[in-house]
């Protein structure tokens, strides 16, 4: 069984990839995985063209979902983006924060961030920085945001309990995120989850959609909303690289589901107050 350690290198030398490929070549492929499908085949992401601060240079079509659509970002606010990849959802939030706000971008592959300040430098933008960081532990202060949002990419860290512990420390109180994720209802076949290049796919790291939002629950959060979620279909093409004709059969007409959802959730803006009284712990 593989290490944190190990798949997150996994993850780290497959995206270092990635950043050196055109969108098209990603869009063909399962969440970027060269070579993942030989169908022209889009598992996962939505279609951001018509979305005010698009930057066609800055997507590689690595998304699950529209978190900024969702994110409520205001004129002014500081928002940072986990995974934040090439720039694509960070130039989206700094045009809804505008020019009197700040971009936080965060990623953990050194060829993303020198893609991303590329694509920054080219557009004159001063209010948006990215930071090479884990976001276990972001290279950033307590309680310095007013929005996080993230993009497919909280599935792919092994330990997400520790993310969503370090984004209730980053947020201001009464602060919120908007993260776009992949999700299950069931079990994906043992040969699914241990495939390395399906982790990197974005699909075998995902874990079960109550855990997930009871992670959320128990690092703190309230209001927690799931504000989108669609079905996630795998081409038979790439099920045959890890499932027999039997196995995908038993795999589609299961009870597993692999979905993408959207969630809100907001830091309080008090901190929960301890129970004193005697029948608190009973």
């Amino acid at each position: 069984m593989q290490t944190e350690e190990q798949l997150k290198e996994i993850v780290k030398q497959k995206y270092s990839e990635i950043a050196l490929q055109d969108k098209e070549t990603n869009e063909s492929s399962c969440c970027g995985a060269t070579g993942c499908s030989t169908e022209i085949y889009n598992i996962m992401s939505d279609d951001y063209t018509e979305i005010e601060g698009y930057n066609p240079d800055a997507d590689l079509g690595l998304g699950c979902g529209l978190p900024t659509e969702f994110a409520r970002i205001r004129k002014g606010d500081t928002v940072i983006d986990l995974g934040s990849g090439a720039g694509n959802d960070a130039f989206i939030a700094r045009a809804e924060t505008g020019s009197e706000g700040r971009v936080i971008g965060i990623d953990f592959t050194p060829a993303m961030i020198d893609r991303a300040r590329i694509n920054t430098e080219a557009r004159g933008f001063n209010n948006v920085e990215f930071r090479q960081g884990d976001i276990e532990k972001m290279p950033v202060s307590a309680n310095i945001a007013d929005v996080i949002v993230s993009n497919c990419v909280l599935n792919l860290v092994p330990n997400k309990d520790s993310v969503f512990r370090d984004i209730f420390r980053v947020l201001k109180p009464g602060a919120h995120f908007s993260i776009s994720d992949v999700v299950l209802v069931g079990d994906l076949p043992d040969e699914l989850r241990s495939a390395a290049e399906m982790y990197a796919g974005c699909v075998s790291g995902a874990i079960q959609k109550n855990e997930y939002l009871q992670l959320i629950r128990s690092n703190g959060f309230k209001n927690i909303l799931v504000q989108k979620q669609k079905a996630i279909t795998i081409p038979d093409d790439i099920l045959r690289s890890y499932l027999n004709e039997q196995g995908i059969a038993a795999f589609k007409s299961g009870n597993t589901g692999i979905f993408s959802v959207t969630v809100y959730a907001e830091k309080p803006l008090q901190p929960a107050e301890a129970c004193c009284a005697p029948s608190c712990c009973s």
